[in-house]
């Protein structure tokens, strides 16, 4: 069995799931069963591929052949610490958002160029441009040849844009097309770097674009800090980073929330995930010499991030410029280069996943009852919805860093790195914590307390054949709902007491990347009764 192509099979299910939906002519309701039940054989893979997997023993699963052998392309996969966490956080969340965007794809969601009439098969378009989405990102979290990367990094966009373009709200065709654009100059910037790789490996022996040949090659000083340049760049559009930030928000405010889940929480992890595995791995001397410029970038994004998100009125709009500042944490945690921070960054990544995820579900539930994304035109949900209001202010406590949710740990973490690193860097990204508590409890006691707001015409029990109820405001969370939440809830509670798991899967990825870097990490060490070997402080904890 350690023959059998696992990554391959991994990425070929969803991808082949994409192709039969569209063009099998199913029912919209037989097309979300059929997409549902491939994202749930697709979670079963990576469970699978998981079990296999050895903490300690770096990229496994290797499979590797021969593409464009005159360029040194090759078909090559493989999974590690990180990778791993990544794909199973994606496959997690997809079924998540099929489930969450069930009756959304049958309604028309406002005039941009269309009609009902020409909505119709649109559910069976958002399950087949879903599961294209997936497939390629999982390709993008396990391919272990840059060139190969570049193609899936790239087409990841085609899946993306027409999930903006056409879901969504009114406006949403200008966001999609800001989006594309930003992306593709990002990528344009990647190719330049890409084809600058080829040239140094082919000056030093035959060209090849394996990870694990480029990182044995003797990359030049000012070489090296191009082609970092070109990468990061492309990483930090992706991020998104300040200041190449601005498509964010349109892009969360017009499309709907199943969408930003799969954007923010899946895709824009490719851009954190780039500059540990590409932008550290292959260009170590030039991620030391741009430290100080990324982390004064990171900082701006924090605070910068959480005051804007603090004026907002659209709920949508809101929960997206928080991720600005959460990706800003995460970037700082990858370059202060110790343990603790790039600890702290993966752990992060995955908890964000989760946080902001339940956060835009849970937001999606409350604007189908409330019929608005305007939080000033909300209020009293708790009265009339409960369960729902609860579960939103779990995900609203664990995206300010409550203790007991498991952000707190990773921004603990990352903290914790950014005083080592300097003491007023460490300083500045506390208050991003602060302003966290300001606009979500804010946010919370706008929405959900105080006398409630009778629901806008046309909303209610008619948007959801699910729901269940009377009258112009629907009553609790249904179980499609339930179903939903409830997973992404537990895990936030499961991993804020429990984080060992991850810890245990990304600790050895980090410690092998700062060897590479060069970087001497100062972290105290434990010894671990179970193994009597030498542990990193924060896996005891």
């Amino acid at each position: 069995m350690s023959d059998f192509p696992w990554l391959t099979v991994l990425v070929l299910v969803p991808l082949v799931g994409s192709v039969a939906v569209a063009l099998l002519p199913l029912p919209a309701a037989q097309a979300k069963q059929a997409g549902l039940a491939v994202s749930v054989v697709t979670l079963a893979l990576a469970a699978a591929v998981a079990a296999q997997f050895d903490v300690d023993g770096g990229m496994q699963l290797t499979e590797t052949h021969d593409w464009i052998s005159a360029f040194g392309v090759h078909y090559a996969l493989g999974v590690d610490g990180l990778g791993l966490l990544l794909i199973l956080l994606t496959a997690v969340l997809v079924p998540l958002v099929l489930l969450a965007a069930w009756s959304d794809t049958d309604q028309p969601l406002g005039p941009d160029g269309e009609d009902e009439t020409t909505r119709q098969g649109s559910g069976r378009a958002f399950v087949a441009w879903t599961l294209a989405l997936e497939a390629l990102s999982l390709a993008v979290f396990a391919a272990t040849d840059v060139f190969l990367f570049y193609v899936v990094f790239e087409a990841t966009l085609i899946p993306a844009y027409f999930l903006v373009g056409g879901f969504g709200r009114e406006g949403r065709s200008a966001a999609a097309l800001k989006f594309l654009m930003f992306q593709l100059a990002g990528g344009l910037v990647l190719l330049a770097s890409v084809i600058g790789l080829y040239v140094v490996s082919a000056q030093q022996g035959s060209p090849s674009y394996l990870l694990s040949d480029l990182e044995q090659l003797d990359i030049g000083t000012e070489a090296g800090r191009w082609l970092f340049l070109g990468f990061f760049i492309a990483f930090a559009v992706k991020a998104p980073l300040f200041p190449v930030h601005t498509w964010l928000a349109d892009t969360t405010e017009r499309a709907t929330p199943a969408t930003s889940v799969l954007l923010v929480c899946v895709l824009d992890k490719i851009g954190t995930f780039g500059m540990l595995r590409f932008c550290l791995g292959l260009f170590p001397e030039a991620s030391q010499w741009a430290t100080p410029v990324v982390v004064a970038l990171a900082l701006v994004s924090i605070v910068y991030g959480a005051l804007i998100a603090i004026g907002q009125d659209d709920i949508l709009r809101l929960i997206g410029l928080t991720s600005l500042s959460h990706f800003g944490f995460i970037t700082l945690g990858i370059f202060v280069l110790n343990t603790q921070g790039g600890s702290g960054a993966v752990l992060y990544m995955v908890n964000h996943g989760l946080g902001t995820a339940a956060l835009f579900l849970a937001a999606g539930f409350v604007i189908r009852r409330r019929g608005t994304t305007l939080i000033s035109q909300m209020g009293g949900v708790e009265k009339v919805t409960p369960v729902l209001a609860g579960l939103f202010l779990v995900a609203g406590l664990a995206t300010l860093g409550l203790p007991g949710l498991s952000t707190f740990v990773s921004e603990f973490l990352v903290i914790i790195a950014a005083f080592q690193y300097q003491w007023w860097v460490g300083a500045i990204a506390v208050t991003g914590i602060v302003l966290a508590a300001i606009y979500v409890l804010w946010m919370y006691q706008r929405t959900m307390t105080g006398p409630t707001v009778p629901a806008l015409p046309g909303t209610g029990t008619g948007a959801d054949p699910d729901a269940t109820g009377t009258g112009s405001t629907r009553t609790d969370l249904t179980v499609r709902e339930g179903v939903v939440l409830v997973p992404l809830v537990v895990g936030l509670v499961l991993f804020g007491f429990y984080p060992g798991p991850l810890l245990e899967a990304s600790n050895p990825y980090v410690g092998t990347l700062l060897e590479r870097v060069g970087v001497t990490d100062d972290a105290p060490t434990v010894t671990s009764p179970e193994s009597e070997t030498p542990a990193s402080a924060e896996e005891g904890s």
